[in-house]
């Protein structure tokens, strides 16, 4: 994939300046190398925070000073370790002044994903405080956003990931990525559409599963005919959406979503099995944008 000026979409990781950042920024390097992209490190500081006994704000000439050097000091040590992790690579680094949900967004605009990591937090944190970026991020990119919070613990001896399907145009979108990271890592891919029982009760049960099996059939096939080296499993399952995918994906490489699937809230930043996801899975999530909020495709 290339950028409107004929370079190779890169890979970006946004990095934060404690040591929380090491696990996504890994994982970005090894990705950025396995796609053969190049690895774009962003470290954004926003505005200062009260310091010392009475919470004076420091002027901004100091706080411009000292966030400065520390942030230049956190950005180099994050480019050595991704070019001593990959000395092939193409790595370059970024820092911004800016709230950081704002400037990784606007450098989604030409990447081919964001990587971020998220410390574990409540889901009102989540919503009501600066302390991550991740929803904000995931729900307005117009790129795939991966969150990382620890290593891939994948157990079983064929790798896999799991991709949820509702049929949803951010759903298509996220079988589409599914299936692009399953090729790309040798995987298995396994498409689940979750069946949640109505709490009124549905006349036909059989009928509705067939509903939900003829949709996640259409999801999948033709997919495989463009990634034949995939090895595909799809199934429809009962539950509640977040519970089953989370389950189901605790030992996958990723977990896969839409940022925004059918019967969601339209207050909501993101869909409520996204979110849920990014606040429960025990592994690597990536959320992907419907094609209709993504930039246009561009030709090697």
């Amino acid at each position: 994939m290339t950028t409107r000026s004929g370079t190779a979409r890169p890979v970006v990781v946004g990095i934060e300046s404690h040591a929380h950042h090491r696990v996504p920024l890994a994982w970005a390097t090894d990705e950025a190398a396995r796609r053969r992209l190049p690895l774009v490190v962003v470290h954004a500081h926003g505005m200062p925070t009260p310091t010392g006994a009475e919470g004076r704000l420091p002027s901004w000439q100091e706080w411009h000073d000292t966030a400065d050097r520390a942030a230049e000091d956190t950005l180099a040590q994050a480019v050595t370790f991704a070019e001593s992790r990959h000395p092939d690579l193409a790595v370059s680094g970024l820092l911004a002044e800016g709230e950081p949900s704002w400037v990784l967004r606007e450098q989604g605009a030409e990447a081919e994903m964001i990587v971020l990591g998220s410390r574990k937090l409540s889901a009102r944190q989540e919503l009501f405080t600066s302390a991550s970026v991740a929803v904000p991020v995931s729900a307005h990119a117009p790129c795939p956003v991966v969150v990382v919070r620890e290593w891939e613990h994948a157990a079983e001896e064929k790798p896999f990931l799991v991709v949820g399907v509702d049929g949803s145009p951010a759903s298509q979108a996220a079988v589409d990525f599914a299936f692009e990271e399953a090729a790309v890592r040798n995987a298995q891919l396994r498409a689940l559409f979750v069946w949640q029982r109505p709490l009124l009760g549905v006349l036909d049960e059989e009928a509705a599963l067939g509903e939900c099996r003829e949709t996640l059939y259409e999801a999948v096939t033709g997919r495989r005919e463009s990634h034949p080296d995939v090895e595909l499993h799809h199934e429809v399952m009962t539950g509640h959406p977040v519970e089953v995918l989370v389950r189901e994906s605790r030992h996958a490489l990723a977990l896969v979503t839409g940022t925004r699937g059918l019967g969601g809230f339209a207050g909501m930043l993101l869909g409520s099995v996204s979110q849920g996801a990014l606040h429960h899975a025990q592994c690597p999530v990536i959320t992907v944008p419907s094609r209709d909020d993504r930039p246009p495709p561009h030709r090697r």
